[in-house]
């Protein structure tokens, strides 16, 4: 059957994986009308072209080379060594995606095998991934796992041949140039420091007892909402930092803390500045705050 010119052809592989990355973009409203403009030479799911014995043995040209999984060189897909077949793809890809925590710093599989795990292009901060000479290929999307909409762009910006500007990780800034802090319904909570003990309340910030990640994690989770209904912080539950190259940390759900101030400083805020607005704040007690936004008795 050949090929419909007009469509890019997209190959996408996978490293060491959960498929959530996966299951995520078959969770994007905009799939059907995505599809009218790519097609799949390979994809572990959805119908395509090639299986991946298929695809081992042709190693075929692609448009959008899309890796999701963690990267281990010996690790082996249809008898073939990872760091042989995804060389031979990506020197004869036009775009390559690296989707995902995993693929983009080695995220959590990166934990059982500090040495041998990687990311394509970056291991964790540092920029030593298989791939790092073809940097300006790479188009890193981060998340554990992302947000569909977020590939959709990519494709998108691809398929329109529109130039993606980037971060210093390779990350589109008109999806990470946020922090995960910006449009939190719980910000004004924040800055006044009022606190929630638990998950899954309307009220409180997460940050200062429940660990919440929100201002160091760049991200566009409260501007692009999961489902178009909802994210982490207005289900109650914190920011796990899942875009930075950091994750996944110890002790989750904790902000660590000196004297009950905080061992870091919200990113761009001046620890001087920080302290002195903290304290300000602390002297006041809002009762419109400290109430229930929902009370069920009244």
């Amino acid at each position: 059957m050949p090929s419909n010119p007009a469509k890019l052809r997209v190959i996408w592989l996978q490293g060491i994986t959960c498929n959530g990355n996966t299951h995520s973009f078959l969770n994007d409203p905009s799939l059907g009308r995505l599809l009218d403009s790519i097609e799949f030479i390979h994809h572990p799911i959805l119908p395509c072209k090639k299986t991946l014995k298929e695809l081992v043995k042709k190693l075929p040209k692609s448009d959008i080379l899309i890796f999701e999984g963690a990267y281990r060189a010996d690790f082996e897909r249809a008898e073939v060594t990872m760091e042989s077949l995804l060389m031979s793809l990506a020197l004869k890809a036009k775009h390559i995606i690296s989707l995902g925590s995993c693929a983009s710093f080695g995220g959590i599989f990166k934990e059982s095998s500090p040495e041998h795990i990687s990311g394509i292009l970056f291991d964790k901060e540092e920029e030593s991934g298989p791939l790092h000479y073809m940097r300006k290929k790479v188009i890193t999307l981060s998340g554990c796992p992302i947000h569909p909409k977020w590939l959709s762009f990519v494709i998108d910006m691809i398929v329109q041949g529109k130039k993606i500007s980037v971060d210093e990780y390779r990350r589109p800034k008109e999806l990470y140039g946020y922090l995960v802090h910006n449009g939190c319904l719980r910000n004004e909570y924040f800055e006044w420091k009022v606190d929630s003990e638990h998950f899954g309340t309307k009220e409180g910030c997460l940050y200062y007892a429940q660990g919440c990640q929100g201002p160091f994690t760049h991200g566009s989770c409260n501007k692009i909402l999961w489902n178009e209904v909802s994210s982490k912080t207005r289900a109650g539950t914190p920011c796990v930092g899942c875009t930075e190259p950091s994750f996944p940390r110890t002790e989750l759900f904790s902000t660590k803390t000196y004297m009950s101030i905080p061992a870091d400083m919200p990113l761009g805020i001046p620890k001087r500045s920080y302290l002195a607005l903290a304290g300000a704040a602390k002297s006041f007690h809002i009762k419109r705050l400290e109430g229930k936004l929902i009370d069920d008795n009244a």
